[in-house]
């Protein structure tokens, strides 16, 4: 079954937790000042560490009976930063064939790869945002090497502007691959850029010529996602057809005090869970996972909730 068969059967599907946390504050990595986590898959500490969360996820959704994805870590590592770095553009395929290597472990289990994409500058302050234009020729070079190394679906994760966004989505378009946009959204129903969320799934939608599998939101609270479904501009088709997925931080703290906070913040990961069912119940979220501040503690209280 292809992911985009799986995710229109409409069952939950189970995502990742935090990577980039943990990795940093329980295994005490440091990050590559260009690809940031891309950089782990050639140094064997990091690739260890990958392998031993990837693997806690994963057997979480074998456990519950539950479809499972991960995604590369992969959402600095674009063209203008790669050029930057040590590395070339082998680092998407080495990435993408590293998870694969983790998959291969697993035989009859549903297992997803998504190939991570991000914004060119800040996702938390939405600064050095494209044009239109300007990203989809920007992003037109990662969607093509993970087509290329055969991932079984694009994401692209915290994004907060519109334009950058729409363009994005179209260079995405023109794989062949299933595509996911993933909001960074406000308590005020909006993206950084203050796009409220109905308009930007809705000027997506219209101006792409293959349309997004479906919308998230990452790296928010699902209080916050609560509240964002709540006003009256989002209440509508577009968003309650089209918003499918949430991998939610455990901070329900606004984006500027989030980044680089030297403190996680956590959520009890028992109330945590109920939050996200709260709101699977509302509406028809098929994919649940967790950002920031999340473990295998919280992402096992998601999948024991979804699949009672």
């Amino acid at each position: 079954m292809t992911f985009e068969q799986c995710f229109n059967c409409g069952k939950p599907i189970l995502m990742e937790g935090a990577l980039g946390e943990r990795l940093k504050r329980d295994y005490k990595l440091t990050f590559d000042k260009n690809v940031a986590l891309a950089g782990l898959v050639y140094d064997e500490e990091g690739r260890q560490a990958l392998k031993k969360l990837w693997t806690e996820y994963i057997d979480i959704a074998i456990r519950y009976k539950m479809p499972f994805i991960a995604t590369t870590p992969t959402r600095r590592a674009n063209e203008e930063r790669v050029n930057k770095s040590e590395y070339n553009e082998n680092i998407i395929r080495d990435n993408v064939d590293f998870l694969k290597s983790i998959r291969n472990c697993y035989s009859k289990e549903a297992i997803y790869l998504g190939g991570l994409m991000g914004c060119k500058g800040d996702a938390y302050k939405a600064n050095e945002v494209l044009s239109r234009s300007q990203a989809a020729d920007f992003h037109s070079w990662q969607a093509a090497l993970f087509q290329n190394a055969k991932v079984d679906f694009l994401y692209a994760g915290i994004m907060p502007a519109l334009e950058e966004t729409l363009g994005m989505s179209e260079a995405m378009a023109k794989t062949d691959l299933p595509y996911i946009i993933s909001f960074m959204i406000r308590k005020d129903g909006c993206l950084i850029d203050g796009t409220n969320l109905s308009d930007a799934i809705q000027i997506i939608d219209k101006n792409v010529e293959r349309k997004p599998l479906c919308y998230m939101s990452n790296c928010t609270h699902p209080k916050v996602v609560m509240k964002t479904l709540s006003y009256d501009f989002n209440r509508n088709e577009s968003v309650w057809k089209r918003f499918r997925g949430i991998q939610p931080n455990t901070s329900d703290l606004s984006p500027e005090n989030l980044d680089n906070s030297a403190v996680l913040f956590e959520s009890n990961p028992k109330e945590f869970a109920k939050e996200i069912v709260s709101l699977q119940n509302l509406m028809d979220i098929t994919i649940c996972g967790g950002c920031c501040g999340t473990d295998l503690r919280h992402i096992e209280e998601i999948a024991k909730e979804l699949s009672d």
